[in-house]
C-alpha cells in the first residue's frame, strides 16, 4: 500500500512551541524573512503537530493527519531550552537530528544552555572569565547555606531560570538562612560572585556563526540587580563600542557549541568583562537590523552545504 507523503516538503523549518503559543516578535520577523527567501521550501511547525517513530527499522515523521513528512535540511529552533521537556520536545529534536537534519542550534548546545551551571562548566574549561559559583545536586538547600556559604554578598539564581526571574542579591548569610526555606526546591540554585561594577546593567551581544552582529547595554530602571528588558530594563544599542567584549562573546558562544547565541556579559573593573550566561534562543529588538539577515545567511549556508 502506498504511503501518503507531503508533497513538495520544505528544506527549512522553524520549530516553535505547541499551539496556542503565539510567535514572539523576533521569531515572527525571522519567519517572514525565511519565507521570503525560501518560499514554499520553508515551513513553520509547532511541536504538537508532529508524530515520530520507527517503521521497518527506519525513523519517520508524520503529521496528525497521517501524512509522512521527510526530514528537512535545516531546523531553526525557536523554543527556549527552559521550556523544553526532556521526554517531549527534546525527544523530537533528537529524532530530527538522528534523521539527518541540522539543528540551529544543535541539541547538545541547547541542553547545555538549559542549565546555567552546565554553561559555567564549559565556559570555565574554555578558560573564559566567569563568576565564582557554587551549586549542589541533592543536598538540602538550608544545609548548603549553613555549611558552605559563599562569599557575601552573592547573587542567587535558579539553574534554569528565565528572563531574570527569581534572581536576587543576598547581602549576608543571615538573609540566605531566612529565605532558604521559602525558595522553590524543584531545581538547584546557584550562589554566584557579585560583580559590583555591573549592578543593574549588563551587555547583551548577539552572535551568529562566529560573528557579533548586534549589541546593547541593558540597564535596570529602578536600581534593581537584574537588567532584563522583560523586567522593565531599558537598552541602548552599542554594536562595535566594546570590541573586546564582543570577541569574548564569540568565544563564549563557541565554547558551549552555539551557532546563534545571545551572550550576557558583566562589566568588571578596569574595562574587564565576565561572562554571565549564554542564551540559545536570543530575542532582538527591531533596531538590531543585522540579526535577521545574519541568521538567514547562516541558514542558507547550511542548506547549500547539505545540497
Amino acid at each position: 500500500m502506498a504511503k501518503s507523503v507531503i508533497r513538495d516538503p520544505a528544506d527549512v523549518w522553524m520549530l516553535v512551541r505547541a499551539h496556542p503559543m503565539p510567535l514572539k516578535r523576533s521569531t515572527g520577523e525571522l519567519a517572514v524573512a525565511l519565507g521570503e527567501i525560501h518560499g514554499p521550501r520553508f515551513a513553520v511547525w509547532h511541536t504538537d503537530e508532529l508524530l515520530f517513530g520507527v517503521r521497518e527499522g527506519r525513523l519517520f515523521l508524520r503529521t496528525l493527519a497521517g501524512l509522512d513528512v521527510p526530514a528537512p535540511s535545516v531546523v531553526c529552533v525557536r523554543q527556549v531550552p527552559g521550556t523544553q521537556h526532556h521526554d517531549r520536545e527534546v525527544t523530537l529534536l533528537r529524532h530530527l537530528e538522528r534523521m539527518g537534519a541540522v539543528l540551529l542550534n544543535p541539541l547538545e548546545a541547547q541542553l547545555t544552555c538549559h542549565n546555567k551551571f552546565w554553561q559555567l562548566q564549559e565556559l570555565a574549561l574554555a578558560g573564559l572569565p566567569v563568576p565564582d559559583s557554587l551549586s549542589y545536586a541533592t543536598a538540602p538547600l538550608p544545609g548548603v547555606v549553613r555549611s558552605a556559604a559563599p562569599d557575601m554578598p552573592c547573587v542567587v539564581k535558579s539553574v534554569n531560570g528565565l528572563g531574570g526571574n527569581g534572581v536576587f542579591l543576598a547581602q549576608d548569610t543571615r538573609m540566605l538562612h531566612d529565605v532558604a526555606g521559602s525558595l522553590a526546591q524543584e531545581v538547584p540554585y546557584l550562589f554566584q560572585e557579585y560583580v559590583a561594577p555591573s549592578h543593574g546593567r549588563d551587555l547583551r551581544v548577539v552572535v551568529v556563526d562566529g560573528e557579533p552582529v548586534a549589541a546593547e547595554v541593558r540597564t535596570s530602571r529602578d536600581g534593581a540587580l537584574a537588567s532584563n528588558l522583560a523586567r522593565g530594563g531599558r537598552a541602548e544599542l552599542c554594536h562595535g563600542r566594546y570590541p573586546e567584549a564582543e570577541a569574548l562573546a564569540v568565544q563564549a558562544a563557541k565554547s558551549v557549541g552555539l551557532v546563534i547565541a545571545g551572550v550576557d556579559l558583566l562589566f568588571g573593573a578596569d574595562d574587564s568583562y565576565t561572562v554571565c550566561e549564554v542564551n540559545a534562543v536570543p530575542a532582538w529588538r527591531p533596531a538590531m537590523t543585522g540579526v535577521v539577515p545574519a541568521i538567514a545567511a547562516c541558514v542558507a549556508r547550511h542548506v547549500a552545504a547539505r545540497r
